[in-house]
């Protein structure tokens, strides 16, 4: 068969396989939960903090880790991914960062996140972690870092948190944070449980 007008029928057959994506994509369910470990498995570009000592990266591995393990103890439903992500929905999808600062000292923990829905959660996991951080906490979205996370684009989710969890050159903080690593990677799992309606044990650090 010769087809006379190929760009048309190009075009027609490409909105086909968009709308057939769409459908697709809506019909999907969501992960209830998606848990990323920042700057893992990057080797160029942004690669996360690092001091003398310790490297965010891993540090970010770590408490990830630590929080899908304590969600599925839980019977939550939960996807780990590294900082390259597909697209993908979920309910719930929390990153997980720790800051730095050229001064040491002038940064601490923080929260960003995209839409009205997460602001609320955001304030729930600030009031939280405030409990037991003893540092010092800025506004929300305070980078455009925060404001415009990449994955904001990739993972869809009804909530999202980008969370830094203190500073890794700030030594007070570091030598705080070290030692209570998977305690606070069971806050933030019980931080998202909660926001699930899970009736679930409050850890302590």
């Amino acid at each position: 068969m010769n087809i006379k007008n190929k760009p048309a029928t190009f075009f027609a057959l490409l909105i086909i396989v968009f709308m057939a994506y769409i459908l697709y994509w809506s019909a999907t369910k969501p992960i209830a939960v998606v848990i990323q470990a920042g700057h893992e498995g990057r080797t160029s570009g942004n690669t996360g903090a690092e001091t003398k000592e310790y490297r965010e990266a891993l540090w970010n591995v770590f408490v990830a880790d630590e929080v899908a393990k304590q969600l599925k103890l839980w019977d939550i439903e939960v996807k780990r991914v590294p900082a390259k992500v597909p697209f993908m929905r979920a309910n719930i999808a929390v990153s997980i960062h720790f800051d730095s600062a050229k001064t040491p000292c002038r940064t601490g923990a923080s929260i960003g996140y995209p839409n009205v829905d997460s602001q609320a959660f955001a304030q729930r996991w600030r009031k939280l972690y405030s409990d037991y951080f003893p540092f010092l906490w800025h506004q929300d979205n305070f980078t455009k870092g925060l404001k415009n996370y990449y994955a904001y684009k990739w993972i869809r989710a009804d909530k999202f948190l980008v969370l830094e969890l203190g500073e890794l050159s700030c030594d007070k903080q570091s030598k705080w944070l070290k030692p209570r690593l998977k305690e606070v990677a069971k806050l933030v799992a019980y931080g998202i449980a909660k926001e699930l309606g899970k009736d679930v044990e409050k850890p302590s650090i």
